[in-house]
């Protein structure tokens, strides 16, 4: 059984009480981020030109935009029997409407308990569902009959056409570092500022071997990390052009290392941006599921699924006994999760892993002063090399779990802020864990976090950071070294996620997401 937050606690924590430790006054600073006497931000860079990156950029509409408020044009009240049906078609209704200023309209649950044995999905730009409150005596959406997923924001599936070779530019740079804004191709003819392109070069054997993942065995039996030749891809905007260098709109999260490449394998593609679902939200109510069985790989219900999507949001949302609360994939990006809380009252038996409150398949992702409690789940997970620059802000994180990069090669994590007391915080090599998830972080920072554990590894040529955190080191983490910043007291600024937002964006865009 997990052990669950008593409820007088976990309402003080959804209402936004402060936690000892959060934003409390220091004047130690790291020198990997740390703000001059005029209050800018300056960064030490590694001796290839890596750095933290500006996480700023993490949420919807790309960090520092509030969430709109949306008119309502269609309401449910609860029937008493399956109401699934009717919020559909509600929902399917207010899709019919024109957009205006890029929404349609939200459709509003009355207060009580709407019975749903079928998954819901918002499948049109511009649709808001809201609750009438997370609480109780708000909008309870009670999961029945078999194992579903409970609300769906997903667009029709991504396509990007073939690549032509006269939009491809290759990279000339020797290194590209992570948290480059720029680069430079050889020759810039054809491309403009305001152009979408694609960055790929793809995992090389050098590399692979390079990152020691090309001798992994497991029960006799030779493992594969990543397949030599998987291209890593990130989709930016070209901001500006000066001569043959670009200028993006969003940094990079991994270095290309050009000398673990064949030559013009590292690409600039030019565009046609795909077409992803877009301003939709689910807002103010609980879901309720009965508490999951079986191994991990059992079917059970899910809370919330996000994919094909850009500039959406999950707001005020309580879930109970969900095997998994939110789950962003691979064709997500800038979305925001704010004040999502979980409980959990039972866990599935350890088969073929651990369930994972929030998973993280997408980019520029923001947890936004989330909690779950009660033991047996990783409370945050990256699965795969598209979760990229994505911020866990303020969150609590209750019982015997853990934050974890779980598979092959996520970058760029911020875990700012956060408490798990009796938890932890991993950026681990896997190793033959699973199907050989292997090395699973790089460029990840933990910033002013207090954990039962911490366990920070370092792969080879890359950097995961530790600044200000609090917690026992593991013996599988290295006990000291340049990442180890600030070991046991909290630095200046208190949130990296909210000073670089600042700097970047101005003090409106943290009064913007609630701060």
């Amino acid at each position: 059984m997990r052990i669950i937050v008593p409820i007088i606690v976990l309402a003080w924590l959804i209402q936004g009480g402060v936690i000892p430790g959060y934003g409390q006054s220091t004047n130690t600073q790291s020198e990997w981020a740390k703000l001059d006497a005029t209050g800018k931000l300056t960064y030490k860079t590694m001796t290839t030109g890596d750095r933290i990156l500006d996480f700023s950029h993490a949420g919807y509409k790309g960090g520092g935009v509030k969430l709109p408020v949306v008119p309502v044009r269609k309401m449910v009240e609860p029937s008493g029997g399956d109401d699934s049906e009717a919020i559909q078609v509600a929902i399917d209704a207010v899709a019919t409407l024109p957009l205006l200023d890029g929404f349609r309209g939200a459709v509003l649950l009355g207060p009580g308990t709407f019975h749903c044995a079928n998954p819901i999905t918002l499948s049109k730009d511009g649709i808001v569902l809201r609750g009438s409150g997370a609480d109780k005596s708000g909008t309870i959406i009670e999961m029945t009959d078999s194992p579903h997923t409970c609300l769906n924001i997903n667009g029709k599936a991504l396509k990007y056409p073939q690549v032509d070779p006269a939009s491809t530019f290759p990279i000339t740079d020797t290194y590209v570092p992570s948290g480059a804004i720029s680069l430079s191709v050889k020759a810039a003819k054809g491309l403009a500022a305001g152009d979408a392109i694609l960055i790929r070069w793809p995992r090389s054997a050098p590399w692979i071997h390079f990152m020691g993942m090309d001798t992994l065995v497991r029960n006799g039996k030779p493992q594969t990390w990543i397949k030599p030749g998987s291209p890593v891809t990130f989709e930016r905007t070209i901001r500006s052009i000066q001569g043959n260098r670009l200028t993006l709109d969003v940094p990079l999260t991994d270095s290309i290392d050009s000398r673990l490449l064949a030559p013009s394998t590292a690409l600039v593609i030019k565009i046609t941006p795909p077409k992803r679902l877009t301003q939709c939200g689910i807002e103010s109510l609980r879901i309720n599921s009965l508490p999951p069985s079986g191994t991990l790989v059992t079917k059970n219900n899910l809370g919330v699924l996000i994919d094909n999507s850009e500039d959406c949001w999950v707001k005020n949302v309580a879930m109970h006994d969900t095997l998994g609360n939110v789950r962003v994939m691979q064709q997500a990006r800038r979305i925001t999760l704010e004040e999502v809380h979980a409980v959990h009252t039972a866990t599935v038996a350890k088969g073929a892993g651990y369930p994972s409150d929030f998973t993280l398949r997408g980019s520029q992702i923001l947890i936004n002063r989330c909690s779950s409690s009660g033991d047996g789940s990783f409370f945050v997970s990256t699965m795969n090399a598209d979760a990229t620059l994505n911020v866990a802000l303020k969150c609590t994180f209750t019982g015997q779990g853990a934050i974890q990069p779980h598979a092959r090669w996520s970058t760029a994590l911020l875990i700012d802020s956060c408490r798990l007391p009796d938890g932890k915080i991993e950026f681990i090599n896997r190793g033959t864990c699973g199907s050989g998830h292997g090395s699973a972080i790089g460029w990840a920072v933990a910033w002013n976090c207090t954990a039962k554990y911490l366990n920070m590894q370092q792969p080879p040529g890359c950097m995961n950071w530790s600044i200000g955190c609090t917690g026992e080191l593991e013996k599988q983490s290295a006990q000291s070294g340049p990442w180890l910043s600030s070991y046991g007291s909290a630095v200046e600024p208190s949130s990296l996620y909210l000073t670089q937002l600042r700097e970047r964006l101005g003090p409106q865009a943290l009064t913007n997401i609630g701060y």
